[in-house]
């Protein structure tokens, strides 16, 4: 197994680091590459606390990190049942939370895991395999509106119901069982002439509507911002337009709660600002990692800091 160094990674520990101790959470520990930078720039007396819901990822990172035992701590879990990770590790509040939202290299390029449309595997997606419904149950069992809407949604494909109507026609013969089967269907179905693959926006929409993607999204942000001290940071890296339009309204929101009419003169809801956004523009990727990683070419970091 081989990760691949962290996008956005020297401007994460930039922005990720305090003076002194310090608590951080690295939602997403995957390959264990920001932690480990976390880990090596904090202070002796700081703490790290990692979070992935793959075992796989936890057991390389566990490997790779294993240097750092004392001041780290990894569990086995979603990152939306961050309060509770962290209430495990013995704290209240933390300092810096990280959310680095997407599907590591190595999970799309693991043939097993079915997430890729470039290899054959068994069509699943599921980053935990105890989730209930997999891209296998959508593409067969979904109906042709349920499956159009999915793809549209999510994967703001323009041609998500000739891709649906195409998907229910073929399994009217066969079940849809491989990665690379979805894939020739959607080919089929929106020709090959783009500079990206034709699958990629359909499989993003199935992988997303399969894991929750976008609710959890929502849901962790909300815990994320109340479990910090002040001055506490939350960053979060995205790579679609749909997460980081939710990172950047909820930023927004967090910044300016109030809910009273635009034409009232005075504040009547109470609502308090939680803190700052520190990012007016998402920060992304400098000209040498986009040369060196392609995944970098859709990242955006977007930083919030609670009030004293």
């Amino acid at each position: 197994m081989d990760y691949h160094k962290p996008v956005l990674y020297d401007e994460t520990i930039e922005n990720i680091i305090t003076d002194g101790r310090a608590v951080y959470v690295d939602c997403t520990l995957g390959g264990g590459g920001h932690t480990e930078g976390i880990l090596k720039n904090s202070s002796a007396d700081s703490k790290v606390i990692g979070i992935d819901q793959d075992i796989e990822a936890i057991n390389f990172s566990k490997e790779r990190l294993k240097d750092y035992k004392d001041k780290l701590e990894i569990f086995q879990d979603n990152f939306k049942n961050l309060d509770t990770v962290i209430y495990l590790a013995g704290y209240d509040k933390v300092d810096r939370i990280l959310m680095d939202i997407g599907v590591s290299s190595n999970q799309l390029d693991n043939v097993e895991r079915g997430f890729s449309y470039r290899f054959e595997a068994k069509l699943d997606m599921r980053m935990n395999k105890e989730l209930e419904v997999s891209a296998y149950d959508v593409v067969n069992k979904f109906s042709e509106k349920e499956i159009a809407d999915i793809i549209y949604k999510y994967g703001e494909e323009p041609k998500s119901r000739r891709i649906a109507r195409n998907i229910v026609e073929y399994r009217k013969n066969k079940d849809i069982e491989t990665t690379t089967e979805l894939a020739d269907i959607v080919i089929k179905s929106i020709g090959k002439s783009m500079k990206r693959h034709p699958a990629k926006r359909t499989f993003q929409a199935i992988r997303i509507f399969v894991n929750k993607e976008l609710e959890v999204l929502t849901e962790t942000l909300d815990k994320a911002i109340n479990l910090l001290n002040p001055k506490g940071r939350l960053l979060v890296i995205t790579f679609h337009s749909l997460e980081d339009r939710i990172v950047k309204e909820k930023f927004r929101e967090f910044e300016n709660p109030c809910t009273c009419p635009s034409d009232i003169p005075i504040c009547v809801c109470n609502k308090k600002s939680l803190g700052k956004v520190i990012t007016r523009k998402p920060i992304v990727a400098k000209k040498e990692e986009l040369e060196m990683n392609n995944r970098a070419h859709s990242a955006k970091l977007r930083i919030f800091e609670r009030g004293e």
